[in-house]
C-alpha cells in the first residue's frame, strides 16, 4: 500500500486538482516547479537554516511525568507550541515564502480559521517584506481577537468573510477568488494539507520536519526512534500530517487522528468528518466532506476555530479509508477539561485545537511499556478569553 502522493497528485482514490479554468495555470506553475524547487540545495539550506534561527527548531520533545502517572504510559509532547508564533504553522508558511519567492511573486494571499496560519504567513511576509492579505472568517475574527491584532501589527491586510458560516470553509472560498482574480503576481499559501494537488504534498513535507525531528528525539531518550502510538488533532490535518509522516511506513506505529465532535457526532453541531462524511470535492481535491444527499457542504462546529472545517485533506482520507490511521472524535467539553488538565498537571496551556488529542488520552488503554507521543500543535494564548468563559475563571 502507497500512502504518498502518485504522479497524477492522488492518494488512492483522493487527490487531484480539480479547479476551474481560471486557477489552472496557477496551479500549473507550482505543479511543474515545486518538487524542483524545494529539493535544490539551496532552498533546503536556507529552509532549514531559518527553522534553526528564526523559528527555533528543533521544537523539545518533552515527557510528561505527571501525565504519565495518570495515564500509565510514557507520555511524550511534541512542543509544537514553542515554535515563533506559538504553533506548527510557521514551518510551512516559511518553506512556501521562500518557494513563492523562487517563483517571482510579490503578493501572498492566505485563508485563517484559528489565526495562528494568517499570523504565521503574515510573519513571513514581514520577514520577506512581501505583501499580504489574509481572510479570515467573521466569525473567527470575534473569537481570536488577538491573533487578529498580531497580523494587523505584523502589516498585512485581515479580511472578513462575510458568507455562510462565516468561518474557515468560507474564507477559503474567499481566498481562492482572490487568486483567480489574481493569477499572475499572487501566490496563495494555504495552511493545511487541503486544496488542488500539489499542495497536500507540499504543506505536508513542510510539515514533515515534525516526525523527522521526533524519531531523532525519541532515539534519545527511549533508545528507540519508533513510539507505539502517535496522536494529533485534525481539522484540515497539517500537523497530524507533519506528526504522521515519517511514521506512516512504520506499521508498528498506530496513527490516531483525532477530530472535533463539537456537541456531539450526531448533534447536528459537528466537525467530525470521517463519522459524518461522503465522498466527494471540496476547495480543489477530491477527499472525503460533510455534506448534504445532493452535494451541499453542511456548516461544521467546534468550539475550536482551526477544527470546524468540513473536511479533511486527501491524504487523511486515504489514510482513514485504508485502515492506515485510525480517526476519532472528540467533544468541545471533553477537549476543554483535557486544556485545563495538562495545564494543571503540566504548566503547559495548550491550544484547543491540541487539546482534542490530549483528550483522547483518557479512553485509550495502555500498557506501563507504551510510548505516546501527542503533538501539541499551538499554545494556549490566543484561546485565554474562550478558557475564561468557559471555565468562568
Amino acid at each position: 500500500m502507497n500512502y504518498f502522493v502518485d504522479e497524477r497528485g492522488y492518494y488512492g482514490d483522493f487527490g487531484g486538482a480539480y479547479i476551474p479554468e481560471m486557477l489552472y495555470p496557477n496551479v500549473e506553475e507550482l505543479r511543474r516547479n515545486y518538487l524542483h524547487i524545494i529539493n535544490e540545495t539551496s532552498f533546503q539550506d536556507e529552509f532549514k537554516k531559518l527553522l534553526k534561527d528564526y523559528v527555533g527548531r528543533p521544537s523539545p520533545l518533552y515527557l510528561a511525568k505527571r501525565l504519565s502517572e495518570k495515564y500509565g504510559a510514557n507520555i511524550f509532547l511534541k512542543r509544537e507550541d514553542l515554535n515563533h508564533t506559538g504553533a506548527h504553522k510557521i514551518n510551512n508558511t516559511i518553506g512556501q515564502i521562500l518557494l513563492a519567492e523562487k517563483l517571482g511573486k510579490k503578493r501572498i494571499i492566505a485563508e485563517t480559521g484559528a489565526g495562528q496560519h494568517g499570523v504565521a504567513t503574515a510573519t513571513v511576509c514581514a520577514l520577506r517584506g512581501l505583501e499580504c492579505v489574509v481572510y479570515m472568517g467573521e466569525v473567527d475574527i470575534k473569537r481570536q481577537a488577538p491573533n487578529v491584532a498580531r497580523m494587523k501589527m505584523l502589516g498585512a491586510k485581515v479580511v472578513a468573510a462575510t458568507s455562510g458560516s462565516k468561518t474557515l470553509k468560507d474564507a477559503t472560498n474567499e481566498a481562492m477568488r482572490d487568486w483567480i482574480n489574481n493569477p499572475v503576481d499572487t501566490h496563495y499559501i494555504i495552511g493545511s494539507v487541503v486544496g488542488p494537488h500539489p499542495y497536500p504534498d507540499m504543506v505536508a513535507q513542510f510539515q514533515s520536519i515534525i516526525s523527522f525531528e521526533t524519531k531523532k528525539q525519541l532515539k534519545e531518550h527511549t533508545g528507540n526512534e519508533l513510539p507505539d502510538y502517535v496522536l494529533a488533532c485534525v481539522g484540515g490535518g497539517s500537523n497530524a500530517m507533519g506528526m504522521f509522516y515519517h511514521f506512516i511506513n512504520d506499521e508498528s506505529v498506530k496513527l490516531i487522528a483525532v477530530e472535533a465532535a463539537g456537541k456531539g457526532v450526531d448533534s447536528g453541531f459537528s466537525a467530525a468528518t470521517t463519522a459524518l462524511g461522503k465522498e466527494g470535492v471540496l476547495h480543489g481535491s477530491r477527499s472525503i466532506l460533510m455534506q448534504t444527499d445532493d452535494g451541499q457542504v453542511v456548516e461544521p462546529h467546534s468550539i475550536s476555530a482551526g477544527l470546524d472545517y468540513p473536511g479533511i485533506g486527501p491524504q487523511h482520507a486515504h489514510l482513514f479509508k485504508s485502515g492506515r490511521g485510525q480517526y476519532v472524535a472528540i467533544t468541545d467539553h471533553e477537549a476543554m477539561n483535557a486544556g485545563l488538565l495538562l495545564t494543571q498537571y503540566e504548566g503547559i496551556i495548550p491550544a484547543i485545537e491540541s487539546a482534542h488529542a490530549l483528550a483522547y488520552l483518557e479512553k485509550m488503554q495502555f500498557n506501563s511499556s507504551d510510548t505516546v507521543v501527542v503533538c501539541l500543535s499551538g499554545r494556549g494564548d490566543k484561546d485565554m478569553d474562550t478558557y475564561m468563559k468557559y471555565f468562568d475563571l
